[in-house]
């Protein structure tokens, strides 16, 4: 409940953050590899149960944020986690390399169309944006094949 909890909020924080100070894109641009760890966090323990929980960051983040930028972020996370629904629906790789395959499809595409659609798209803010979310989908992957190696000795 706390990845749910924490995932929700991070939508609704760093949309308002892009509102209120976008002069700051680059330090929200990191703040949003927290937000796809996260959501991918929400997305083993919910299924496809993680859509309601973006539908509600949005909607709430419509209500605290620019409009703009709330479009922006339906708009970018609706089409990334389509990518992450056919991912996890498609392959039968182990939930590891399905989070870094819907990642490596999903992060790119996510950070074209929000910094894209708020006119934002520079190179400071897309090696940031891009950067920040491969390292956290990246620590998520080497703890997920850490456990499972302990697990393994263990057994």
């Amino acid at each position: 409940m706390l990845f749910l909890i924490s995932y929700i909020a991070s939508v609704v924080l760093i949309n308002y953050a892009f509102s209120a100070a976008p002069h700051l894109d680059v330090i929200w641009s990191a703040w949003g590899g927290l937000v796809f760890v996260l959501r991918d966090m929400v997305q083993t323990r919910f299924g496809h149960g993680a859509i309601v929980a973006m539908l509600a960051a949005l909607v709430l983040s419509y209500i605290t944020s620019d409009p703009t930028i709330a479009l922006a972020s339906a708009t970018a996370f609706g089409v990334s986690e389509l990518i992450d629904w056919l991912v996890f629906s498609i392959t039968r790789r182990p939930l590891r390399d399905r989070l870094w395959i819907s990642s490596a499809l999903s992060i790119p595409v996510d950070t074209f169309i929000f910094f894209g659609m708020i006119d934002a798209l520079t190179a400071p803010v897309l090696l940031t944006a891009l950067g920040s979310k491969f390292i956290g989908v990246t620590c998520v992957w080497l703890a997920m094949v850490w456990r499972e190696r302990r697990n393994a000795v263990a057994n």
